[in-house]
């Protein structure tokens, strides 16, 4: 795959705007230097997810291009319209309502999720891993600036609800990943309202931890739950799978729980216990169907499979044990601190 980058020089170009573009948006002092940002991001990301033999990525890619370009209207609208109006940024329900808006809908947040699974389905795994963490960077800091309160907690619960409940009735594992990304988000939203060194703590970590599952399923070309029943591993490979669905899911004490519990953490402090009763429900939910996924390939094999046995030699596998084993310091770490 790293070698197929390096060839495809169009491709490293377009990976280097889309870097460049997130640049742009972050550091700029203007909210109009903030579009040209995303605007640049949007049209650097459409050629790497479009491929004109593969029907599904072109319906992907349009679909990204429309639901990006409305929210990039709504974003340059009432910047605009605040702009001629009221002459000045100060704090304005309506309009941060619709700033907060257009920025969920950019990073694909509940009430603005529709579009997600979608687009997901039709992506590659190094495309999907992309839309999953990368894009998210701009439309958060951006929400950061400028946030309104009460429509982000109700953001935030129905990012929890529709992540988990969503992701239940799935046999696409792509689209369980992606709910499992709105579920994340919830998380995320949560934490940068908190803290910008947390949400930047919990985005790595997350980073981390959903980059091995996609390379996972990029080596074994896995995209549905039932490809689990008849692969047969060797068991360390398996055993580094449970480990990090584990951890996605923010089962204590693997390294995944650490991030959830300094978010869990600092709710409790401001006695939202409501909200964060939700999360902990919904990461069970979310849990469920991430065993699921394991036990399909850990307990049930076709006896008749057997012949069928799937050796991979490659180095990169390696890596996939170390980051493993980064994932069980979660027990050292949160065992240092809980005490």
């Amino acid at each position: 795959m790293f070698i197929y980058f390096y060839m495809n020089s169009n491709k490293m170009f377009f990976y280097f705007i889309l870097i460049f573009s997130t640049m742009i948006s972050i550091s700029s002092n203007s909210w109009f230097g903030c579009w040209i940002g995303l605007e640049i991001n949007l049209l650097s990301f459409i050629p790497l997810i479009s491929k004109s033999n593969n029907l599904m990525a072109s319906e992907a890619s349009l679909k990204y291009f429309l639901i990006q370009s409305i929210a990039s209207i709504n974003f340059i609208f009432y910047i605009i319209l605040k702009m001629i109006i009221l002459k000045n940024f100060e704090i304005n329900n309506i309009m941060s309502l619709m700033i907060n808006s257009s920025m969920l809908m950019k990073m694909g947040a509940a009430p603005f999720h529709f579009w997600f699974p979608n687009i997901i389905e039709g992506l590659s795994w190094f495309n999907s891993f992309i839309l999953m963490t990368w894009q998210k960077i701009t439309p958060m800091i951006l929400l950061s600036y400028y946030f309104n309160k009460n429509f982000l907690i109700f953001s935030i619960i129905l990012n929890i609800f529709i992540g988990a409940i969503g992701g239940l009735n799935q046999t696409s594992l792509r689209k369980i990943m992606a709910f499992s990304s709105i579920n994340n988000l919830g998380w995320m939203i949560s934490s940068i309202m908190i803290s910008e060194n947390l949400w930047m703590f919990y985005l790595i970590m997350y980073s981390m931890l959903i980059s091995i599952m996609c390379f996972f399923f990029y080596m074994l070309n896995l995209y549905f739950i039932n490809q689990m029943f008849i692969i047969n591993l060797n068991p360390m490979i398996k055993i580094n799978m449970l480990i990090n669905f584990l951890s996605l899911g923010g089962l204590p004490p693997f390294i995944g729980f650490f991030p959830k519990w300094i978010v869990i953490n600092f709710l409790m402090m401001n006695n939202n216990y409501l909200l964060t009763f939700i999360f902990i429900m919904m990461s069970l939910i979310m849990l469920f169907f991430y065993i699921r996924i394991i036990y399909s390939s850990f307990i049930l094999n076709y006896f008749k499979m057997k012949w069928f046995k799937i050796f991979i030699k490659n180095k990169l596998f390696s890596i996939m044990n170390f980051l493993s084993m980064i994932s069980m310091l979660g027990i050292m770490l949160s065992t240092m601190f809980f005490f």
